[in-house]
């Protein structure tokens, strides 16, 4: 739906965009139909949407001849959707949490998601080791640049390497603020990304040491992971054994953790939230 159009929608169900809840829809057409062809769905795929507000990329998504598992914690705006889900059987409607919900009882093949900015990191964090194919999603500018960071940058962050480790970035494209009701103060991004099907490592104590690591990332790795021993791994891998955090692509990183584990398998490596 358009400006004119989700206003009418508001004031027929007598609610507002929640600030609480990161509220902010799209209303640029072009733009939800982009992200329909980015997420490349078709009729035999089953989409988690998370986030489907007002339903107006819903409705794009069921057009595709797609069955769609639709996530809303506002219960006006789920109770809402029921009005296209009355006519179209393929939508289901869960008002929760998207973080209180069971994902894994469903096998979705794509995630469409419009990620809101309180929680993109943590959703990020609970979708993607769920490895589904195929993850469509938008989020702040600035996260998004910190997704497609690379080494040496200053976008390089733990969730590069979060987001490295179980996926590959196949697209993106920058949605202007302009595009959104209430306008945010920041763009967004789209990011798709595509699952990789192979486990590198351990995930849970890997992103534990990348976290440690990133916590002080403008001390040396030596430093910040406590023992010199680092800086010979570091030159066996070419790099300045007074490497940083950012220095390092997520191959780097895997020998590093490799050889921690392997030379410190007595210490205990905390294994809190990966992303």
């Amino acid at each position: 739906m358009n400006h004119s159009e989700l206003i009418s929608f508001l004031g027929k169900y007598k609610t507002q965009p929640k600030k609480s809840l990161s509220q902010t829809f799209l209303t640029d057409l072009n733009v939800l139909q982009k992200i329909i062809q980015t997420a490349q769905v078709g009729a035999n795929d089953t989409v988690l949407e998370i986030g489907p507000g007002p339903g107006s990329l819903t409705t794009l998504l069921l057009n595709t001849g797609c069955r769609v598992i639709a996530i809303e914690k506002d219960a006006i705006l789920a109770d809402a959707l029921h009005r296209i889900q009355t006519n179209d059987e393929r939508l289901t409607t869960i008002n929760n949490d998207a973080l209180a919900v069971d994902l894994t009882q469903w096998t979705p093949s794509k995630v469409v998601a419009n990620l809101p900015y309180h929680i993109t990191a943590r959703l990020m964090g609970v979708l993607m080791p769920l490895q589904i194919p195929s993850y469509t999603l938008m989020v702040q500018k600035e996260v998004g640049e910190r997704v497609k960071g690379s080494p040496k940058s200053k976008n390089y962050s733990a969730l590069t390497l979060f987001c490295q480790y179980y996926t590959n970035i196949t697209a993106t494209f920058i949605v202007k603020a302009s595009s959104f009701y209430p306008q945010p103060k920041v763009d967004s991004m789209v990011l798709h990304l595509q699952s990789k099907t192979t486990p590198l490592a351990d995930p849970a104590p890997f992103f534990a040491l990348v976290r440690k690591a990133f916590q002080k990332r403008r001390k040396m790795l030596t430093t910040s992971l406590g023992n010199k021993e680092i800086g010979k791994w570091l030159t066996d891998i070419g790099c300045s054994p007074q490497a940083r955090p950012e220095e390092l692509d997520l191959t780097q990183w895997l020998y590093i953790f490799e050889k921690y584990r392997r030379t410190f398998s007595n210490q205990v490596i905390s294994t809190a939230s990966s992303a």
